[in-house]
């Protein structure tokens, strides 16, 4: 058992975005790392921004088969980073031999020799000489800090254009109308095949057009996310389990109070995107009362607006009491692939991803997250995020919609657009 050496500094309020760019400044020197960012987010977040640097031990999951191996891996006491590929558990569903351009591991959870939090006004290093670590990013000064400038020479693709993804939304509709599901989550592909990317200034341009709560930076030796997710997959307090599906999106364009509160009216009313919610809602409660003692899971919030810089989202808070002796490994296989990026039923959704998607979703719709040394933990949901492999230099991106029967598909493709837009203002600054 590796047990961590810790140290805190009182930071003030006005050093709080200087300490975050010099840690990020630090994690330059490792080839693996985690920087989970809430970007003043305060609801339902512990962390102003969490870092985990190098890696003491690591376990690496190649099939959903090996999945028990967590459990053994991690000890109490200690940090844990790591993440979950969509495709890693898939519930019996045959998973189709795909080409998956970014390479992260289906499967990675690594004990990090560095872990630095910042809770409050309080910033907590975490490591075997956790004052040298101190010396080292408060001696960095940013003024050499993220100089490199993006290559703004370049054209993003899709994979699919308007017509062939409005014939999918149609065809996906006639599924539904048979009766063989009720909502499905189709993604869709836009992607750089050369791309010489500096992504430092790349995660610092996203969060500045786009500050999401569940923001990270995430290095596993070649690939790279960088992620602009407003979503909580699942949080663990205690014994209280929460999460908080997205489904609802409304393009945010008010200039005025006023119009602003017409556009979160607007989403509010929307009985499309309540139909869509409450679908996932009702998925999210099945999956938790797998793992939560008897009558616990409960809706805290439903239908809950909140506004980000680009969007109005709906979000419904779900919680219940988690039940004794449920190990990590039980708790993922009960409620991973999260509702919000299946569909319901989720097997049968599934499935028709895998017919209908023609390449691997990797990364994007799985989750990166911490489980700290009490056990707690906080895992995200990887939507609005850049992939990227530094070796081929293979760039991509999805954007995904909730369809159902009251679907317009020209509306839909629209909504992906606007999902997009943040990354594509980034990649293209013409766009």
């Amino acid at each position: 058992m590796y047990q961590y050496a810790s140290i805190k500094y009182q930071i003030s309020i006005s050093e709080t975005d200087v300490i975050k760019q010099k840690v990020l400044e630090w994690l330059k020197a490792f080839n693996t790392f985690c920087f989970m960012d809430s970007n003043h987010y305060a609801h339902n977040t512990r962390y102003h921004f969490l870092a985990a640097a190098d890696v003491k031990n690591s376990c690496t999951i190649s099939s959903e088969s090996e999945i028990n191996e967590i459990n053994h891996f991690m000890d109490s006491g200690n940090w844990y980073f790591g993440h979950l590929c969509y495709e890693s558990i898939t519930h019996g569903v045959s998973v189709k031999d795909n080409l998956d351009e970014i390479h992260f591991p289906q499967i990675f959870f690594y004990q990090p020799k560095t872990v630095i939090t910042l809770c409050d006004d309080v910033l907590e290093i975490f490591a075997d000489n956790p004052k040298e670590i101190y010396r080292q990013i408060t001696a960095i000064h940013l003024n050499d800090a993220f100089k490199k400038t993006i290559n703004t020479a370049v054209a993003v693709q899709q994979f699919f254009n308007r017509e062939q993804y409005i014939d999918i939304i149609k065809q996906l509709q006639k599924h539904i109308q048979r009766g063989n599901c009720y909502e499905i989550n189709f993604c869709q592909k836009y992607f750089i095949n050369q791309y010489d990317a500096d992504i430092w200034q790349l995660y610092k341009n996203l969060v500045a057009i786009s500050p999401n709560p569940q923001s990270c930076l995430y290095k596993v030796n070649d690939a790279v996310l960088i992620c602009a997710s407003p979503e909580r997959f699942i949080k663990k307090i205690s014994d209280k389990i929460i999460s908080q599906p997205i489904k609802g999106t409304l393009a945010r364009t008010a200039t005025t109070a006023t119009t602003l509160a017409a556009e979160q009216a607007a989403l509010w009313n929307s009985a499309k995107d309540r139909a869509e919610n409450i679908m996932v809602v009702d998925m999210v409660r099945n999956d938790l009362s797998k793992i939560c003692t008897a009558g616990s899971v409960k809706v805290e919030e439903l239908f809950g607006i909140y506004s980000f810089p680009q969007v109005h989202q709906m979000i419904t808070t779900i919680s219940g009491l988690l039940c004794k002796d449920i190990s990590i490994s039980k708790l993922l296989k009960a409620t991973f692939p999260m509702g919000s990026m299946t569909g319901a039923p989720k097997k049968r959704v599934m499935e028709l991803i895998q017919e209908y998607e023609p390449y691997q979703r990797g990364i994007f719709s799985g989750t990166v997250g911490y489980i700290s040394p009490n056990g707690d933990f906080d895992f995200n949901v990887v939507i609005r995020s850049i992939l990227y492999n530094t070796q081929s230099k293979y760039l991509s991106f999805y954007a995904g919609s909730g369809i159902t029967a009251y679907s317009n598909a020209e509306k839909e493709w629209e909504e992906c657009e606007i999902k997009a837009a943040a990354i594509r203002k980034v990649l293209e600054p013409s766009y």
